[in-house]
């Protein structure tokens, strides 16, 4: 395989990548909700199309799974453009990117996903490309070292990152717009849910995919992933259609509730609330409490439980909210005033729940 082929393909995302881009949307119209996002889009787009212009340069950016890639890929249709893919940790040196760049042609989009986890000496690359269309490339090392300056075709980039601020500000800088995606609503995810069963000629009820909709922490790729757990639960345990009852059975199967919370995410609250009485409690102590790596804690369950109400963060650490304490029958009234180093006092003051 071409070493620039090899920085393309080895990219994709591996979960499914047929029915991926299967149920992956080709035009604006086919994408449901993000509507703002979409109508600047779209405006972008035709604007340059009737200036026969490239595009400039783009940053998607928000939680995973929400559509960033697919977004990427509808530009380019859109636009009528070729787009190459990549990921920041697949380009490991300068002359990864320049195999990419000097492939690309005038009005091609080039498709970085998880462009804060480019290399810095790469980054520093694409500042020229990005604005000047050149790179230099240095050759050999020592006193014969010499520098070579390869032109580039006025391609566009279109970076994708689920965390902005680990971009350089000068790299940020160099992005003409950077809309932010963000979690889609049940009636949204409704429809792709709907869109997606269509296209996998599945039978759904409206009332089963609004369930799987409202258990899918605002993420089109959980309810994608849902529903093909729905179908394969209706096949094996029912009569090959989702309704509302094969649909709840089902989610109850993989331990989703009907908030959308899943087994680790009880157990966070439930640690913060029993064993810290509430909180604040530290990410770290809370990672080794539940036995959980602490960047995934961060990245993966706290942003819906931030969003949901049921977390805050504070200097101190992570608080459980009246609605956690709520989740599990109790009132934050019973909040411990006094408390040891694992947040409980003696264990004939504590209520019910801490004694379970």
């Amino acid at each position: 395989m071409p070493e620039t082929e090899r920085y393309i393909t080895s990219t994709l995302n591996r979960r499914d990548e047929t029915v991926e881009k299967t149920l992956r949307p080709q035009k604006f119209e086919e994408f449901p909700g993000q509507d703002s996002v979409k109508d600047r889009l779209k405006v972008y787009v035709e604007a340059a199309k009737r200036r026969n212009e490239p595009l400039g340069h783009l940053l998607l950016y928000g939680p995973p799974g929400l559509g960033k890639t697919t977004l990427a890929y509808i530009i380019a249709n859109e636009k009528g453009a070729k787009i190459k893919s990549s990921s920041g940790p697949v380009i490991e040196k300068p002359g990864d990117l320049a195999g990419l760049l000097t492939s690309m042609e005038d009005g091609d989009i080039l498709f970085i996903d998880e462009i804060h986890r480019l290399n810095t000496a790469v980054e520093e690359y694409l500042y020229s490309a990005m604005e000047d269309y050149f790179i230099d490339i240095m050759l050999d090392q020592g006193p014969g070292a010499r520098s070579v300056r390869l032109n580039l075709a006025h391609f566009t980039l279109i970076g994708a990152t689920t965390r902005q601020g680990l971009l350089s500000a000068p790299l940020r800088a160099r992005f003409k717009l950077a809309p932010r995606l963000d979690y889609y609503d049940p009636e949204h995810l409704q429809k792709i849910v709907q869109r997606s069963a269509g296209i996998l000629n599945v039978g759904i009820t409206p009332e089963a995919a609004f369930e799987i909709a409202r258990r899918s922490r605002g993420t089109p790729r959980i309810a994608n992933n849902l529903l093909s757990w729905a179908r394969d639960f209706a096949q094996v345990k029912g009569n090959g259609t989702i309704d509302d009852e094969t649909a709840r059975n089902a989610l109850s199967m993989m331990e989703i509730d009907g908030n959308g919370l899943d087994e680790m995410d009880k157990r966070i609250l439930e640690t913060i609330v029993a064993n810290f009485n509430g909180g604040p409690v530290g990410l770290n102590s809370l990672a080794v409490a539940i036995g959980e790596d602490p960047g995934t804690i961060e990245e993966v369950y706290e942003p819906y439980l931030i969003q949901e109400g049921y977390l805050m963060r504070s200097p101190q650490g992570r608080i459980a909210t009246d609605k956690s304490w709520s989740l599990f029958g109790l009132s934050a009234k019973n909040r411990l005033t006094g408390r040891g180093s694992s947040g409980r006092k003696n264990d004939s003051d504590q209520p019910d729940f801490f004694q379970q």
